[in-house]
Protein backbone atom coordinates (compact mmCIF):
# COMPACT_ATOMS: atom_id res chain seq x y z
CA UNK A 1 0.00 0.00 0.00
CA UNK A 2 1.01 3.05 -0.75
CA UNK A 3 0.19 6.70 0.66
CA UNK A 4 -0.51 9.82 -1.12
CA UNK A 5 -0.82 13.59 0.70
CA UNK A 6 -2.82 15.86 -1.10
CA UNK A 7 -3.62 19.14 0.40
CA UNK A 8 -6.19 18.33 3.37
CA UNK A 9 -6.30 14.76 2.22
CA UNK A 10 -4.55 11.78 2.57
CA UNK A 11 -5.26 9.10 -0.07
CA UNK A 12 -4.27 5.54 0.77
CA UNK A 13 -4.13 2.82 -2.56
CA UNK A 14 -3.72 -0.87 -2.77
CA UNK A 15 -3.84 -2.75 -5.94
CA UNK A 16 -3.91 -6.60 -6.22
CA UNK A 17 -5.73 -7.45 -2.03
CA UNK A 18 -7.23 -5.76 0.91
CA UNK A 19 -5.02 -4.25 3.63
CA UNK A 20 -5.06 -6.45 6.90
CA UNK A 21 -6.68 -3.71 8.79
CA UNK A 22 -9.21 -3.58 6.40
CA UNK A 23 -12.07 -4.85 8.66
CA UNK A 24 -11.11 -1.77 10.96
CA UNK A 25 -11.05 0.65 8.27
CA UNK A 26 -14.30 -0.44 7.07
CA UNK A 27 -15.75 -0.09 10.73
CA UNK A 28 -14.49 3.52 11.00
CA UNK A 29 -15.56 4.70 8.30
CA UNK A 30 -18.65 7.10 7.44
CA UNK A 31 -18.79 5.14 4.10
CA UNK A 32 -17.89 2.05 2.90
CA UNK A 33 -18.13 0.91 -0.93
CA UNK A 34 -17.50 -2.54 -1.71
CA UNK A 35 -17.98 -4.26 -5.40
CA UNK A 36 -17.81 -8.07 -6.36
CA UNK A 37 -15.28 -8.89 -3.83
CA UNK A 38 -16.66 -12.19 -3.58
CA UNK A 39 -16.08 -12.56 -7.43
CA UNK A 40 -13.04 -15.03 -8.76
CA UNK A 41 -12.16 -12.80 -12.03
CA UNK A 42 -9.99 -9.42 -11.82
CA UNK A 43 -7.95 -8.32 -9.35
CA UNK A 44 -8.65 -6.47 -5.95
CA UNK A 45 -8.31 -2.65 -5.57
CA UNK A 46 -8.63 -0.70 -2.25
CA UNK A 47 -8.52 2.90 -1.84
CA UNK A 48 -9.16 5.04 1.45
CA UNK A 49 -9.37 8.93 2.12
CA UNK A 50 -8.17 10.02 4.96
CA UNK A 51 -8.36 13.84 7.24
CA UNK A 52 -6.16 14.80 9.89
CA UNK A 53 -4.30 11.32 10.34
CA UNK A 54 -7.57 9.44 11.90
CA UNK A 55 -9.24 6.98 10.61
CA UNK A 56 -10.43 6.87 6.72
CA UNK A 57 -13.87 8.02 6.49
CA UNK A 58 -14.32 6.63 3.07
CA UNK A 59 -13.37 3.26 1.85
CA UNK A 60 -13.67 1.69 -1.23
CA UNK A 61 -12.89 -2.32 -2.38
CA UNK A 62 -13.80 -3.83 -5.32
CA UNK A 63 -12.56 -6.57 -7.61
CA UNK A 64 -11.85 -5.36 -11.03
CA UNK A 65 -11.87 -6.67 -14.46
CA UNK A 66 -9.99 -5.86 -16.74
CA UNK A 67 -6.92 -5.94 -14.71
CA UNK A 68 -3.41 -5.64 -16.29
CA UNK A 69 -2.14 -5.28 -19.87
CA UNK A 70 -2.70 -1.33 -18.95
CA UNK A 71 -5.86 -1.89 -17.79
CA UNK A 72 -4.98 -0.70 -13.42
CA UNK A 73 -6.80 1.42 -10.89
CA UNK A 74 -6.87 5.55 -10.75
CA UNK A 75 -7.79 8.31 -8.55
CA UNK A 76 -8.00 11.85 -9.22
CA UNK A 77 -8.63 14.38 -6.12
CA UNK A 78 -9.84 17.55 -7.42
CA UNK A 79 -9.27 19.28 -4.12
CA UNK A 80 -10.88 22.89 -4.94
CA UNK A 81 -14.35 20.89 -5.15
CA UNK A 82 -13.78 18.28 -2.60
CA UNK A 83 -14.14 15.70 -5.32
CA UNK A 84 -12.74 12.36 -5.57
CA UNK A 85 -12.98 10.32 -9.00
CA UNK A 86 -12.09 6.18 -8.94
CA UNK A 87 -12.05 3.90 -11.82
CA UNK A 88 -10.96 0.58 -11.38
CA UNK A 89 -12.21 -2.35 -14.66
CA UNK A 90 -15.36 -1.06 -15.93
CA UNK A 91 -16.69 1.02 -13.06
CA UNK A 92 -16.63 4.33 -12.46
CA UNK A 93 -17.49 6.66 -9.13
CA UNK A 94 -17.49 9.83 -7.72
CA UNK A 95 -17.76 10.91 -4.17
CA UNK A 96 -18.71 14.11 -2.38
CA UNK A 97 -15.52 13.86 0.24
CA UNK A 98 -17.86 16.71 2.47
CA UNK A 99 -20.60 14.31 2.88
CA UNK A 100 -19.17 11.88 2.53
CA UNK A 101 -21.18 10.63 -0.29
CA UNK A 102 -21.06 8.51 -3.62
CA UNK A 103 -22.33 11.44 -6.37
CA UNK A 104 -22.33 8.40 -8.94
CA UNK A 105 -21.51 5.23 -10.49
CA UNK A 106 -21.11 4.50 -14.79
CA UNK A 107 -19.54 1.97 -16.87
CA UNK A 108 -16.39 2.75 -18.44
CA UNK A 109 -16.62 0.75 -22.33
CA UNK A 110 -14.26 -2.02 -21.92
CA UNK A 111 -12.32 -0.86 -19.57
CA UNK A 112 -10.84 2.23 -16.96
CA UNK A 113 -7.79 3.65 -18.38
CA UNK A 114 -6.87 6.85 -16.42
CA UNK A 115 -8.29 10.23 -15.13
CA UNK A 116 -6.34 13.77 -15.77
CA UNK A 117 -7.31 17.21 -15.16
CA UNK A 118 -7.63 20.01 -17.44
CA UNK A 119 -7.99 23.77 -16.06
CA UNK A 120 -11.96 22.77 -14.40
CA UNK A 121 -12.91 19.46 -16.36
CA UNK A 122 -11.84 16.20 -15.72
CA UNK A 123 -11.03 13.71 -18.40
CA UNK A 124 -11.75 9.53 -17.90
CA UNK A 125 -9.70 7.64 -20.68
CA UNK A 126 -11.36 4.02 -21.32
CA UNK A 127 -10.16 1.87 -23.86
CA UNK A 128 -13.15 2.96 -26.04
CA UNK A 129 -14.55 5.81 -24.43
CA UNK A 130 -13.12 9.34 -23.94
CA UNK A 131 -15.57 11.69 -21.10
CA UNK A 132 -15.43 14.38 -19.27
CA UNK A 133 -17.09 15.90 -16.39
CA UNK A 134 -16.60 19.31 -14.53
CA UNK A 135 -14.97 19.39 -11.35
CA UNK A 136 -18.28 19.37 -8.90
CA UNK A 137 -18.61 15.88 -10.64
CA UNK A 138 -21.21 16.34 -13.11
CA UNK A 139 -20.95 14.73 -16.40
CA UNK A 140 -20.41 17.05 -19.41
CA UNK A 141 -19.92 14.21 -22.96
CA UNK A 142 -18.74 11.20 -24.13
CA UNK A 143 -16.90 10.01 -27.26
CA UNK A 144 -16.66 6.32 -28.71
CA UNK A 145 -12.70 5.87 -29.45
CA UNK A 146 -11.39 2.92 -30.91
CA UNK A 147 -7.55 2.01 -30.10
CA UNK A 148 -5.30 3.16 -31.31
CA UNK A 149 -6.08 6.49 -30.15
CA UNK A 150 -5.01 9.59 -28.52
CA UNK A 151 -5.41 13.02 -26.88
CA UNK A 152 -3.86 16.17 -26.35
CA UNK A 153 -5.17 19.44 -24.59
CA UNK A 154 -4.40 22.67 -25.84
CA UNK A 155 -5.73 26.36 -25.04
CA UNK A 156 -9.18 25.05 -23.97
CA UNK A 157 -9.55 22.43 -27.06
CA UNK A 158 -9.23 18.43 -27.49
CA UNK A 159 -6.60 17.17 -30.05
CA UNK A 160 -8.42 14.10 -30.41
CA UNK A 161 -6.77 11.20 -32.44
CA UNK A 162 -8.62 7.86 -33.35
CA UNK A 163 -6.65 5.48 -35.86
CA UNK A 164 -4.93 8.55 -37.48
CA UNK A 165 -8.59 10.89 -37.91
CA UNK A 166 -7.49 13.93 -36.09
CA UNK A 167 -10.92 16.25 -35.05
CA UNK A 168 -11.24 19.14 -32.71
CA UNK A 169 -13.72 20.31 -30.25
CA UNK A 170 -13.95 22.50 -26.85
CA UNK A 171 -13.05 20.94 -23.22
CA UNK A 172 -15.85 21.84 -21.81
CA UNK A 173 -18.56 21.38 -24.39
CA UNK A 174 -17.36 18.54 -26.42
CA UNK A 175 -18.03 16.90 -30.07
Amino acid sequence: MFELAVGKYAIQVQDGGLPAMYADYVRHAQLSIEHDLKARKGRVAFCAVIRAESWPFLVIAQRYSPAGCGFKPGVLLATETDRLFFGAGTQLRAFDLQAPCQLWEDVADVGFWSWAQHDRTVLMSAELELAAWNMEGRKLWTIFVEPPWSYTVRNGFVELDVMGKISEFSLTEGP
